[in-house]
């Protein structure tokens, strides 16, 4: 389909609409809080002045509920915010402090779960009962009746009346919903903030949908597919058409600067998952213009918690995990994370090499002081599983053979052991100004032995079926240091607010990428047999790739978040990178087939990055919002020619229109957004060479995106997304000009929704259904074959209360074949046949 628009128009149109000014709302003053029990119930008592009684919003992330009072400052005569510590039974904490300049945060910390919260603003005063549970709601004081005042302190009230309205936590039967995200703006916006489409997946979803792959969660994001995995040895996606998105663990590079595809991602110890779609260039740097996935880890937490499960599952799997944390000192202020996971498996494929995994992340986080803290971060990973490439295309499709035929020997195999540590030091300045320095070293070893099909373009007989091959190794050495130290801040200049961020982000990555082949007997792809000629020890003795590379970068960022009116905000920001690459690579020859001469390259590049985005309310729900970005990337280390030279730096631009808005009194959110993305200089895979790159020249992607994530009724959940998309190769030298990428579909949409019992003997059975489907998608750039579509679906039953969480999940319930991804014509990868997953937790 051809979606052919540009949306820079839309986007003067926007800037023009957004130029109405309403009136500007009197700043509320908060100058007297106290904490006191009555009627059984603990109740938090804000005297009001100066205002009208302020707009309330609430949230819930796990065991803590947040209110945010709007348009309102705390002016309180014994200093800037209030803490109590354990004001009652089944409540850990209560803070009022200010959020930011014209915005007061009451923060309400639960023991087991997070408290029930009645908020009722008053002539004189805004009053938030809180009960610790549910059970005990009913001790709760009765809201009051228009005629009927809450007693308050003696404080005048210049608003003249009291507004009486009971508002209660709807965001605690939301769990789909996670209303702020980091990503966006590398700072703890709100989603309605952020001038992009951003998607966060929170971790009930992930628990319903039982997910142990970044894959598997990914497939609620419109346009994003699975891609090229290098032998299913690592996550690879495209997003709006754009191979190779960054991965962010942490707002920390997975893989240094080097993105190269060599592990998956652990989900044991993950929060939420963020997805920012589009260019992100000046927060992250040098980044794939499709969009970044920001994995949130879990923190320490301040009472003991902990929780042991088990997934058990088709083609045996076992999956124990350990989720433990609490204090180490009396007064709190040491605490400890530990997550812990092994992984086993077999999978469906004919491989002799099971998946074998193992995973520890334990987290110290020291309080410092009030205002300071410093948190120390590792994770160990150690992954063992086949390596494995597909089924090989025979004409414009992928060969008619059974799912479970390998072209590959029974023993081939890829290991990767990554180790990363860091640390996080955060101090307040005062309530507006906050310094974050962080650091995180990484190393990763990565090791492959593999038959495959070589060379690509004619390895297979298309009559017979015979295939040559040969045997490949990669012995992959990568590391990198990197550095983040940022400063935000908060203040007023007359009525216009802003939200300053400046960062100074370091990166000094170095690879050591080794490729030996050696000659290895042929197979037959319609008659595979059972028996493999002894695979050879390592190394292979010829080498077709010997390079050693080291990319640094500098990044200098300032960004300025402008609230001009109450319902306008201007999103400034740009980057400024220097970057330095060098690689020197050895002489390489293979008798017969070919050989490579040596080279020594460096190559040094600055660029700005500039930012341009404008969001403006009309609507109390509604959220229109347009931008403009560019990104700026280097390409990889690993995206090298033939002659062992780097490409050109990849230069993008994105136009980005759309409208968000809250559904349902804010338990259901809904975006669309439209795109227009053009980036010069991609690299692919060389069709000759294929462990070497060459250059796409120009690529476009113009598309639509629709999400609509949260709650619909009580018990009921939903995340659906829709995405269409237009992405074509032009002035290229190597593929076929208005050719689609390989693996990037038309059409992507997604559905997962669950509804649990809400009360009654069953209160906590929950049922759940998927539905995903991927469009057709060619298998390489050449686009010589195609993937067909599927429509794949899901079940789920599960039981949950407090302490246990029984948990049955159906995979590909009509048990379709489909392919998941292809990496050229050398192999496209089947996904699962119909499996389930068993899961238990024990919460104590």
């Amino acid at each position: 389909m051809v979606f052919h628009l540009r949306w820079s128009s839309l986007l003067v149109v926007a800037a023009s609409v957004a130029i109405v000014q309403p009136a500007v709302a009197q700043v509320t003053q908060i100058n007297q809080v106290q904490i006191n029990t009555v009627n059984g119930a603990l109740e938090v008592r804000l005297a009001i002045t100066n205002g009208t009684t302020p707009q309330a919003f609430t949230n819930r992330y796990g065991e803590t509920v947040i209110i945010d009072l709007t348009n309102t400052q705390l002016n309180l005569p014994m200093g800037d915010r209030l803490i109590e510590n354990n004001p009652a039974e089944g409540v850990t904490a209560i803070q009022v402090a200010p959020l930011d300049a014209n915005s007061v945060r009451i923060t309400i910390i639960g023991q087991q779960q997070a408290p029930t919260v009645m908020l009722t603003p008053s002539n004189g005063a805004v009053v938030v009962s809180v009960a610790p549970s549910d059970a005990i709601a009913d001790q709760l004081p009765d809201a009051p009746t228009p005629d009927e005042d809450i007693p308050a302190p003696e404080v005048p009230s210049e608003s003249g009346e009291g507004l009486r309205i009971v508002v209660t936590d709807e965001s605690e039967e939301s769990p789909y919903l996670a209303p702020e995200a980091n990503a966006g703006t590398r700072t703890d916006a709100s989603i309605f903030e952020v001038p992009q489409s951003i998607q966060v997946l929170p971790q009930q979803l992930l628990e319903d949908q039982q997910v142990i792959r970044l894959d598997n969660a990914l497939e609620n994001v419109p346009n994003v597919v699975r891609d090229n995995s290098a032998g299913n040895n690592g996550d690879a996606f495209a997003i709006r058409g754009f191979q190779r998105p960054t991965i962010l663990r942490d707002g920390f590079r997975t893989a240094g600067a080097l993105e190269v595809v060599n592990r998956f991602e652990e989900t044991a110890n993950v929060e939420q998952i963020e997805v920012l779609s589009g260019p992100a260039s000046i927060l992250y740097g040098n980044v794939e213009p499709g969009g970044v996935i920001n994995l949130v880890t879990e923190q320490p937490l301040p009472e003991f918690f902990g929780e042991v499960g088990l997934q058990l599952g088709s083609f045996e799997l076992f999956r124990p995990t350990l989720d433990v944390s609490g204090p180490l000192t009396d007064d709190g202020d040491l605490l400890y994370r530990l997550n812990v996971a092994y992984e086993y498996g077999d999978g469906f494929r004919d491989f002799e090499t099971n998946v074998e995994r193992v995973f520890v992340a334990p987290v110290l986080q020291w309080q410092i002081g009030d205002r300071t803290s410093l948190t120390f971060e590792l994770d160990y990973l150690d992954d063992e599983r086949p390596f494995d490439r597909g089924i090989p295309a025979i004409g414009d499709e992928v060969a008619d053979v059974s799912l479970e035929t390998i072209t590959g020997n029974f023993d081939d195999f890829s290991e990767t052991e990554v180790f990363n540590v860091g640390y996080r030091l955060e101090h307040e300045f005062s309530d507006n100004w906050r310094l974050r320095n962080r650091f995180r070293y990484s190393n990763s070893d990565f090791l492959t032995r593999r038959a495959e099909i070589s060379p690509p373009s004619s390895g297979v007989n298309e009559v017979t079926g015979d295939i040559n091959r040969v045997f490949v190794s990669n012995d992959n050495l990568l590391e990198s240091f990197e550095a983040q130290t940022e400063l935000t801040g908060e203040f007023s200049t007359g009525s216009i607010e802003h939200t300053v961020l400046l960062a100074l982000d370091l990166s000094f990555s170095n690879s050591d990428l080794l490729t030996n082949v050696a000659l290895a007997p042929p197979v037959n792809l319609f008659d595979r047999g059972s028996d493999d000629l002894a695979s050879p020890d390592l190394p292979l003795p010829f080498t077709v790739l010997d390079v050693e590379s080291e990319i640094d970068r500098v990044g200098l960022v300032l960004q300025d978040q402008i609230r001009l009116l109450p319902d306008l905000t201007v999103l400034l920001g740009g980057r400024l990178d220097f970057i330095s690459l060098r690689s020197e690579s050895a002489p390489t020859s293979v008798p017969g087939l070919s050989s490579t001469p040596g080279s020594d390259d460096e190559q040094d590049f600055s660029n700005f990055s500039p930012r341009l985005g404008i969001v403006y309310q009309p609507i109390e729900p509604l959220f229109l919002y347009a931008s403009y970005s560019q990104s700026f990337s280097p390409n990889d280390l690993s995206a090298i020619t033939v002659d062992g030279d780097f490409l050109d730096p990849q230069e993008a631009e994105q136009f980005e229109v759309g409208v968000k808005a809250e559904l349902i009194e804010g338990r259901l959110v809904a975006t669309l957004s439209f795109f227009d993305i053009t980036l010069e200089n991609v690299p692919a895979t060389d069709p000759d060479n294929p462990e070497f790159v060459v250059p796409i020249g120009q690529q476009s992607s113009r598309g639509l995106e629709l999400v609509l994530q949260g709650e619909i009724l009580p018990g009921w959940n939903i995340v659906a997304s829709y995405g269409l998309l237009d992405a074509e190769i032009e002035e290229s030298a190597d593929f076929p000009d208005g050719a689609v990428p390989l693996n990037v579909a038309d059409n992507t949409a997604s559905l997962f929704t669950t509804y649990e019992i809400q009360e009654g003997a069953l209160e906590g059975l929950g049922f759940g259904l998927g539905l995903f489907f991927v469009d057709d998608r060619p298998g390489d750039n050449e686009n010589t074959f195609e993937l067909d579509s599927y429509l794949r679906t899901d079940a789920s039953l599960f039981y949950r209360t407090e302490q246990v969480r029984l948990g049955l999940n159906f995979r590909n319930v009509f048990d379709v074949d489909y392919f998941e991804r292809a990496a050229d014509r050398r192999g496209a990868l089947p996904g699962d046949p119909f499996s389930v997953i068993f899961s238990i937790a024990l919460t104590f």
